[in-house]
């Protein structure tokens, strides 16, 4: 997500200037490291401005006969999907020179939200929670800017991704630990967990501003990652309809499914019987490696039509994990912490790709001069008006199922739905690439 840095980033002054230049001497790999490590660490504290306050239960309160916690996810949620629509325009747009310092802005405004949250007495405090989410919506954006179009792409595009998955479960973590064993109030913690990890963000947040932009032999690789204007985004849309709204289908049902996870792991987890401050981060660690193995492998593709079509086996073949897992489950044949694992890896496998390599070998395999954040913005932005419909389904109509079930049921129609879409998917991207080689060797030989 995000646009490409360009040359004409301006390399800066004093001892900035001098890490820039020195960091421009690195080994190739060692840069690659370093950008995964710190794109991985901006995005992990940025998430405890964004998904501290998921640990706090807030048991008992409602307003207007819907559970209170229910109405802080679904403002969140709402910020942050409308995040998402300005940030199809945003993120597309903005220059290489002006990314560190959104990212900081923006996780600012969200922090001082979250102190307006601790000290306004609930329910008034639940519109703080939408303001929370409306700037955190642009991060992923932003800090994935810096790594797309490069050849190590996959292997740092996956470890950031690795963030949507332990951060979660890390935060979690943390907010509950502030809970248990330092009795902070469930309203003081999102802020005080936030403040944990603010001095980690600016750190880095500065390493990935010292990283050097694509060279010649990443442009060459990957196809040149450029600012689109509103005409390149409508001509974008158009070369490739019928996959984006396959793709989309898929995605909308994989982040409403990890939406619900991530946001009620606590009421799911407790549903199930299970009450411990490090399940999630236990949980969370063996799918973020599996993941992050599984992702990082497709560096070793270098023809990208083939990668992009190993990328639709992992979703599909995630769908049908997530589903079957479930379907084992209900029949008593896994124990719960089995399924979550195996539920959690088959949802991740799904819809991590899409935030990290889907695009990004899409935009190379077809050698479209563009950059991923427009369309995954567009996927991002129709994902979670999905998300927030279906919390607000639930709630006001189907208020009495609990999330565990709401879960598992879930799970099995994205699972049918998902797969299906991803398998069509799969096969008008083959099909379209067909088209284009053929279309090119008419052209070469008529030339000729």
């Amino acid at each position: 997500m995000g646009q490409s840095v360009t040359p004409e980033r301006p390399v800066g002054t004093g001892w900035i200037k001098a890490l820039k230049l020195t960091m421009a001497t690195w080994p190739y790999g060692a840069l690659s490291v370093l950008g995964a490590v710190s794109a991985f660490g901006a995005y992990t504290s940025m998430y405890a401005f964004r998904k501290a306050f998921a640990a706090g239960s807030y048991s008992g309160l409602e307003f207007l006969n819907v559970d209170y916690k229910a109405w802080l996810v679904i403002a969140q949620i709402l910020g942050y999907t409308l995040s998402k629509f300005y940030g199809i325009k945003f993120i597309a747009e903005i220059k290489a020179m002006n990314r560190g310092k959104a990212i900081l802005v923006l996780v600012g405004i969200s922090w001082l939200a979250l102190l307006g949250f601790s000290i306004v007495p609930a329910p008034y405090n639940i519109i703080f929670l939408f303001i929370n989410g409306c700037p955190l919506g642009m991060i992923w954006g932003l800090v994935f800017g810096y790594l797309e179009g490069r050849r190590a792409t996959e292997f740092m595009a996956a470890v950031l991704s690795i963030s949507l998955i332990f951060a979660s479960g890390f935060v979690k973590t943390v907010g509950r630990t502030l809970i248990t064993d330092f009795q902070v109030s469930e309203y003081q913690m999102p802020f005080l967990t936030g403040a944990i990890f603010a001095i980690p963000l600016l750190l880095f947040v500065l390493l990935l501003e010292l990283m050097p932009p694509p060279d010649a032999k990443d442009k060459q690789m990957r196809t040149e990652r450029v600012a689109m204007s509103a005409s390149d985004r409508r001509a974008f849309i158009a070369r490739f309809l019928p996959g984006i709204i396959l793709t989309i289908i898929v995605y909308v049902l994989l982040t409403v499914m990890r939406d619900v996870r991530d946001n009620f792991e606590v009421e799911i987890w407790a549903g199930l019987g299970v009450n411990s401050n490090s399940i999630y981060t236990y949980i969370d660690s063996i799918i973020s490696v599996a993941v992050l193995i599984g992702m990082s492998l497709l560096i070793l593709v270098k023809d990208n039509l083939k990668a992009f079509s190993i990328i639709h086996v992992f979703i599909f073949c995630g769908c049908l994990l997530a589903g079957g897992s479930t379907i084992l489950f209900k029949a008593d044949i896994i124990s719960p912490t089995t399924w979550m694992t195996l539920a959690g890896l088959g949802l991740y496998a799904g819809y991590v790709p899409y935030n990290a390599i889907f695009f990004e070998r899409m935009i190379a395999a077809f050698n479209y001069k563009s950059n991923v954040g427009f369309i995954m913005y567009v996927a991002d932005a129709i994902g979670y008006l999905g998300s927030i419909s279906v919390l607000m389904v639930k709630e006001l109509g189907h208020s009495k199922v609990s999330w565990n079930v709401f879960f598992q049921n879930g799970l099995i129609i994205m699972s049918v739905v998902g797969a299906s879409a991803a398998l069509l998917s799969s096969i008008y991207f083959s099909q379209s690439a067909r088209r284009s080689l053929a279309q090119n060797k008419t052209l070469n030989l008529s030339v000729i």
